[in-house]
């Protein structure tokens, strides 16, 4: 029976008091990690010291978020086959990033997406637009986590008033602050290094745990989730039973799918972990690594998934507050009481906090590098602290928004919001970088479109989607301004940003053949990368 005030049998007391523990735990890793940060490269690029395991394990823990626990989870409770997509988009992504991106883009860059963009073309518009997208992928990627902070307090802590969560969002908010402002981003790979371990070793016990129950026979642990679904349940291992509905909702689901596969080498703070490593072979076996540690935990979460369907049930699942981004807790609770529980529920929290840090960090060091030092400086900081200075207070500025932010979404899906900003991802930087390291004619002008046309498409859409107004489901409930049928805009905006690319390059003359040799060279070999990267 779950409780309008949380869930019945977990203990607040408990949960607060293992939340606190790895709360401590991380400061003091962020601390000792912080001595150490003195320089820019320090503080966006943790020294270029972690090697390409330890990245693997870090770039895991901020792409695992709370939709990879939460969400994915809830979405395969309530939707079987249909919620185990996002699963397969988000892993297939990966091939994407690992096999024309992560090793090009450590060879070319130095801190930020700008760097690689800006390369071969006018430093201050590119850069400009480049801060503009990842400004906007984090923002929307922090809603999400943030939503997923008030969505585990209200089922974990018994607080169900607005207020209440508004005031625990606002926590998490304030200690990420601290992990970004003091550890920087060393001080955050340690943050996500512990919380890959945990995540993946909890989402394995509770793993075992389920199949146990059902003598590790997967067939039958379907059953169970079909049987408890009272006859509605052969929809969950079929296709159809979310984006099967209409002709609208099975081109939703295409969408969608092509958001999350090209989202993920775009996305500006798992690009930025390629530069914590010191070679271009280090960060292919970061990505090896991540692919692997990533497709064992979704191969967790379909468990876990069905695992919550079959012992927790459908209906108590929609009945939680949260509705499904409570089945993993729920599941928790169901096999191994307030103690389980508790210690998932600070796994779910170190998750969230990991990631928004990880995404604060990006945010930031791309404001103070790409704006601050590249634009409104030239390039001529004088004092080499400065620029460290400013994405210090940058980060307290983004914090402070993805604290509102997080108050107003607390009661969204946290997989759909993720995926909007996997459709921001796609459509403003992933056009820009391929672009740039594989067209030779290439050129600011259609950058500055493709990012900018791409990156206001996207978020044109999403506001007159049904996401925001028009159904009961939606952001504002009470309005209806949704002309754009889809859920997610990829489908339309992905094709049009690689289209606005084009034609500004093809209508611009700009064009310098001498860069493109210089990056070709660059990005294929690495000469002459460590020089440009380390000073």
């Amino acid at each position: 029976m779950i409780l309008a005030e949380g869930v019945e049998g977990s203990n607040p007391v408990l949960n607060i008091s293992i939340f606190a523990a790895f709360v401590v735990v991380t400061l003091v890793v962020v601390f000792r990690a912080s001595r150490n940060t003195k320089t820019a490269s320090d503080y966006y690029a943790a020294g270029r010291a972690f090697t390409g395991p330890q990245n693997g394990v870090a770039i895991a823990g901020d792409y695992l978020s709370a939709a990879s626990f939460l969400g994915i989870a809830g979405a395969i409770a309530l939707n079987g086959y249909d919620g185990f997509l996002y699963s397969i988009g988000f892993l297939v992504a990966w091939l994407v990033a690992l096999l024309l991106v992560a090793e090009l883009l450590r060879n070319t860059g130095k801190f930020t997406m700008g760097d690689v963009l800006a390369f071969r073309m006018r430093q201050r518009p590119v850069r400009a637009a480049a801060a503009t997208s990842t400004l906007a992928v984090s923002f929307f990627y922090l809603l999400a986590q943030m939503a997923g902070a008030g969505i585990l307090v209200s089922l974990l802590l018994g607080i169900s008033s607005g207020v209440g969560q508004a005031v625990v969002i606002s926590v998490v908010g304030v200690v990420m602050i601290i992990y970004v402002l003091v550890g920087g981003m060393k001080g955050t790979t340690w943050v996500q290094i512990i919380k890959a371990t945990l995540l993946i070793a909890g989402a394995f016990v509770m793993t075992v745990w389920v199949l146990g129950k059902y003598g590790f026979n997967l067939s039958a642990l379907l059953g169970g989730a079909v049987e408890r679904a009272d006859g509605a349940g052969e929809a969950l291992l079929n296709p159809g039973a979310k984006y099967g509905v209409s002709e609208t909702s099975k081109i939703d689901f295409l969408s969608l799918g092509i958001a999350l596969v090209l989202g993920t080498a775009g996305l500006p703070h798992v690009l930025m972990r390629f530069y914590t490593v010191p070679t271009a072979k280090d960060a292919r076996k970061s990505v090896v690594w991540a692919i692997g540690l990533i497709g064992l935990f979704y191969l967790f979460t379909l468990v876990l998934g069905y695992g919550a369907g079959a012992l927790v049930g459908k209906d108590a699942i929609s009945a939680a507050p949260g509705g499904e981004n409570s089945a993993a807790p729920l599941l928790a609770q169901e096999l191994g009481g307030p103690l389980l529980l508790g210690f998932i529920a600070a796994v779910a929290f170190a998750t969230i906090l990991a990631v928004v840090a990880g995404l604060t960090i990006t945010a930031s060091a791309s404001f103070a590098h790409d704006v601050y030092a590249n634009v409104i400086k030239k390039g001529k900081v004088e004092d080499p602290n400065a620029e460290v200075r400013v994405a210090r207070i940058t980060a307290l500025v983004i914090g402070a928004v993805a604290i509102a932010g997080g108050i107003l979404a607390k009661d969204q899906n946290v997989a759909f919001l993720v995926a909007l900003a996997f459709a921001v991802a796609a459509s403003a930087n992933l056009p820009t970088i391929l672009y740039s390291l594989f067209w030779k004619r290439f050129n600011t002008s259609g950058a500055l479109w493709s990012i900018y046309g791409g990156l206001g498409a996207t978020v044109i859409l999403i506001v007159f989607s049904p996401a925001v107004s028009g159904t009961p489901k939606s952001m504002i409930k009470t309005a209806d301004f949704a002309w754009f049928p889809l859920q997610n805009p990829g489908l339309v905006s992905i094709p049009l940003s690689f289209f606005l690319g084009w034609l500004g390059t093809v209508l611009s003359k700009d064009h310098n053949q001498k860069k493109y040799a210089e990056m070709e060279v660059r990005s294929l070999t690495g000469a002459g990368a460590e020089k440009a990267t380390d000073h």
